[in-house]
């Protein structure tokens, strides 16, 4: 698959099929590669791959820290894979997307609407994280990162990552930028000798930022309620995509379209359909 540099950072991508641009904010958390929209649970099952890319151009990428794409080490914010996001059409002359988000991948998606409403035709949420149990177990995850740093140092976190290859969610000990370090030996090397103490403020900083509320995080609600963008959300339900974070971005997104259908009953029949008959309603 190609690469472009992005804001700086090295991005894998791949463009599918032809028609209106959709831009995909991928799925997994802090593992949101390509693949996750074929190999990862629900996507799995309801296999958008195989449909969105016969009628729209489906720009896919590895997001920052994620997959093949590079990093750097400062306080990341959801605007940060914004730009990222807006860089890549930037690269393929894109001027305007449809842009869609599964998973924490929502959180970019609500952030680029509010960054830039022009360029945004509209908004697709797949099961949007957020609740209280993930923004617990989100503020859990990299405490166990900053204890482990604490203790052992950045060139501990270093030696550990290389020692398998869990991400951050399945190991949280080597914190967000793992995948980075295991793509690049000079990134690596630049990490293991930053200073502790200035990485520790960061990184704390960094998940305040990102993971601030019980609810669905990525845009203030007063600037999600004054956007004028057609949007439609599809709920998850368990402890990592509350529904009532879904809800919330239906009370916010003013005439946003809620598909509201049980988990189990989301299959290939009519989950891509019903993201196509969204975004073909968009076209027309």
């Amino acid at each position: 698959m190609p690469f472009v540099d992005t804001d700086g950072i090295r991005t894998r991508y791949d463009v599918m099929g032809d028609g209106p641009a959709l831009l995909m904010y991928a799925p997994g958390g802090f593992d949101a590669r390509i693949e996750q929209w074929t190999e990862l649970a629900v996507y799995k099952r309801i296999k958008l791959l195989d449909h969105l890319p016969k009628k729209y151009k489906c720009i896919v990428f590895d997001r920052r820290e994620n997959g093949q794409s590079g990093g750097r080490v400062e306080r990341i914010t959801w605007n940060h894979f914004v730009r990222q996001g807006a860089g890549l059409l930037d690269a393929l002359g894109v001027e305007k997307a449809h842009i869609m988000g599964g998973c924490m991948g929502c959180c970019p998606v609500a952030a680029f609407a509010v960054a830039h409403p022009e360029r945004t035709l509209s908004m697709v949420h797949y099961w949007p994280v957020g609740g209280a149990k993930y923004r617990i177990s989100s503020h859990q995850r990299f405490s166990r990162h900053l204890a482990f740093v604490e203790e052992f140092g950045l060139p501990g976190v270093v030696d550990l990552v290389r020692s398998h290859d869990k991400n951050f969610s399945r190991d949280p000990r080597g914190g967000p930028w793992g995948q980075p370090i295991r793509n690049s030996a000079e990134f690596a090397e630049s990490y293991a000798a930053l200073d502790k103490a200035r990485y520790l403020v960061t990184v704390t900083a960094m998940v305040r930022g990102l993971i601030d509320r019980d609810t669905a995080p990525g845009a203030e609600p007063e600037d999600l309620m004054n956007l004028d963008i057609p949007s439609l959300i599809v709920p998850g339900d368990d402890d990592f995509h509350a529904t009532s974070a879904a809800r919330y971005l239906q009370e916010c997104l003013s005439g946003a379209e809620y598909w509201d259908v049980p988990v189990d009953r989301q299959t290939e029949e009519n989950a891509p359909k019903r993201v196509l008959d969204f975004l073909d309603s968009i076209a027309a």
